[in-house]
């Protein structure tokens, strides 16, 4: 499970894994990625098996949905599978480093199941620009709390 945030470098558009993230690559023995993007802001990068499982639950359902097509042409576009070097370095597609301002010093945070990279200063702005209100506040609370009722941690 990735969590935290970290400051980390890209350097000739290769992110270094910050150390505590590159333990649970390396524990969950895995060295492929894809790496994408929603929007062209920031890159996600995903364990190859847990981005198969995203792509899995996608085709369960034979029709092809507006939304769902709109989320594959941001993700292709974007996406590109790559490996974990052995220092612990992945390469950013050009396309999104480009787009993302994705050189230099970045944050790298966990999103549970993978990773966000983003640039520091387009990160302060998405972190003004959509506070954490009461009524968000409210809503996490309440997902929680019908999952613990439910049995699910």
């Amino acid at each position: 499970m990735f969590r935290g945030s970290y400051e980390a470098k890209i350097t000739d558009g290769r992110l270094k894994l910050p150390t505590d993230f590159e333990k649970l690559v390396n524990a969950m023995n895995n060295n492929q990625f894809y790496i994408t993007s929603v929007d062209g802001t920031s890159a996600e990068i995903w364990p190859l098996p847990e981005w198969e499982k995203r792509e899995a639950k996608l085709a369960e359902d034979s029709t092809m949905d507006d939304a769902v097509q709109a989320y594959l042409y941001w993700t292709s576009h974007y996406g590109q599978q790559v490996e974990m070097d052995k220092q612990a370095r992945i390469s950013l597609p050009r396309t999104l480093r480009e787009e993302a301002k994705l050189e230099g010093e970045v944050r790298v945070m966990g999103m549970m199941v993978y990773m966000e990279v983003t640039n520091l200063q387009v990160l302060k702005e998405k972190l003004s620009a959509k506070p954490l209100t009461a009524e968000g506040r409210a809503r996490v609370a309440q997902i929680l709390k019908s999952r613990s009722t439910s049995g699910t941690p």
